[in-house]
């Protein structure tokens, strides 16, 4: 009887040994694997919220791989607890698969980058600034300053359009002027005005042309450019310009005139 416990402890001792060393060398293999990985990343310029995601996924199912070692040491059947495993992982995937969507929709905007933070978008019905890109939100803050938290699948799957990656942007803004008007001599005024305006660049140089009639006379495309961080302020100067030029000129205010014929 002794002699049988001796063996059973001997036994079990050389597997919890076993256990303990397999824990080891695999933690220390784990360990290993994501600093090459890391590196890895860090050479390609891959962002850091996605290095440490992309760390953390690996880290986890090479975990879940060594804890299934080491009870397959103690003669556990891991055949069923993979399959188990396996059957969670569907369960958790079709319920959350909206969540899953934004993730991976998340880790691609980080991979391809068509934004930064700190770039103005227009992206999933939203218009601001990109304040951060989350694994599964983005969020925007809008002119009016709304911090608003975007799905990643949303604006992903959508148009992008990104308003800080050119140079350059063009404000377009228009000025409706009376049929008594002198169209020459407005354009004329707009050039020299819109030209002095801080912030407009002079190349390429502002586009002012007449677009348009209306009923209430000729309507003037007023077009400058600007780099995309001075955006808001020319176009408020451009409101400020087309206003004192029409009180400048002292034209009269665009109307309507209606005819009406009795019979």
């Amino acid at each position: 009887m002794v002699k049988m416990l001796q063996d059973e402890a001997v036994h079990y001792g050389l597997l919890i040994v076993g256990a303990l060393l397999i824990w080891i060398v695999g933690r220390w293999i784990i360990g290993l694997v994501i600093r090459i990985v890391r590196r890895a990343l860090t050479a390609r310029h891959v962002d850091p919220t996605l290095q440490n995601y992309l760390a953390s996924i690996i880290s986890v199912t090479l975990n879940i791989i060594l804890v299934i070692a080491i009870l397959g040491q103690f003669g556990v059947q891991t055949t069923s607890l993979a399959a188990l495993i396996a059957a969670m992982g569907l369960a958790i995937g079709t319920a959350w698969g909206g969540l899953l969507a934004n993730f991976a929709a998340g880790a691609f905007m980080l991979i391809l980058r068509p934004f930064k933070v700190g770039d103005v978008i227009a992206a999933g019905g939203t218009l601001g600034t990109v304040e951060e890109i989350g694994l599964f939100a983005t969020t925007i803050v809008t002119p009016d300053g709304v911090v608003t938290y975007v799905g990643n699948n949303k604006i992903f799957g959508d148009n992008i359009q990104n308003l800080s990656a050119s140079q350059i942007r063009r404000v377009d803004r228009t000025m409706q002027v009376s049929h008594e008007a002198n169209v020459d001599d407005v354009i004329s005024r707009l050039t020299q005005a819109v030209a002095s305006t801080q912030g407009v660049l002079q190349t390429p140089p502002p586009e002012i042309w007449v677009i348009d009639f209306t009923m209430a006379g000729p309507v003037i495309a007023v077009r400058p450019y600007c780099t995309p961080e001075n955006y808001w302020t020319v176009y408020a100067a451009m409101n400020d310009v087309i206003r004192s030029v029409g009180s400048q000129a002292g034209y009269p205010a665009p109307y309507t005139i209606h005819s009406v014929n009795q019979r």
